[in-house]
């Protein structure tokens, strides 16, 4: 049962409740940062640290909290769990951490923090809760990375490029540079282009998902059809 549970939890936040294709939570730092790889790997860590961190600690304390200042406290360990995250970010990735500049700091106000504390690390023991806030976030860091990836790929012609502002010198060589030669593609690069790509997302992820849809639909009229019929008689048989 609990193999199951944790099955469902991590089947929600990686695909059937994403937070960025189906609920479309944290749209501003999710286009608003995702114009490269790097931007995008580094928010997306940073989201779900963040909400393991305050999902843990919210149901720690889920007992000892009244309803009068349950979302006061909720956000308190937010801010709090946060701002750890940027004093690290400041001291181990400092040039990203400018890059990155003011969507750190709201990573308090994304709703997606919020949002799960409140929902389901309030009414859960202390695993399910940090099951669950991992799942979520690494769905909601999924997206970002592959919007990353792609306005980075179709704007600038090149994978991985300046790496080393999150990993280290180990990723100094990491740079793809996929299209030599490759002039930029401004309007990708900037918001409008984010737009564009999150739509084709979400658009194939319907496509997907009516495909799995129409397939499970069909497995079950098969067993009905190849079976055999019973035929109701009435009357006398001589």
């Amino acid at each position: 049962m609990a193999d199951k549970r944790y099955s469902e939890l991590a089947a929600d936040g990686l695909w059937h409740n994403n937070a960025g294709l189906v609920q479309l939570l944290g749209l501003c730092p999710l286009l608003g940062v995702s114009s490269s790889t790097v931007n995008a790997l580094g928010l997306g860590i940073a989201t779900i640290l963040v909400l393991v961190c305050s999902n843990v600690s919210v149901s720690l304390i889920r007992s000892a909290v009244t309803d009068a200042i349950r979302l006061p406290a909720f956000v308190m360990i937010i801010a709090a769990v946060t701002t750890c995250i940027e004093l690290l970010m400041q001291a181990y990735t400092y040039e990203l951490f400018l890059i990155l500049g003011i969507f750190i700091p709201l990573i308090v106000t994304n709703c997606i923090i919020l949002g799960r504390a409140d929902a389901f690390a309030a009414k859960n023991p202390v695993l399910p809760s940090a099951v669950d806030g991992f799942m979520m976030g690494a769905g909601f860091a999924l997206v970002l990375l592959v919007l990353g990836m792609l306005r980075e790929l179709v704007g600038q012609g090149t994978l991985f490029a300046n790496m080393h502002l999150l990993l280290g010198p180990i990723a100094a060589n990491w740079t793809w540079v996929v299209f030599p030669d490759y002039k930029e593609v401004l309007f990708v690069i900037l918001p409008p282009g984010a737009f564009l790509f999150m739509g084709l997302l979400i658009a194939l992820k319907n496509v997907i998902d009516n495909q799995i849809k129409a397939r499970q639909a069909q497995r079950l009229e098969a067993p009905a059809a190849a079976g055999s019929k019973r035929v109701r008689v009435t009357g006398t048989i001589s």
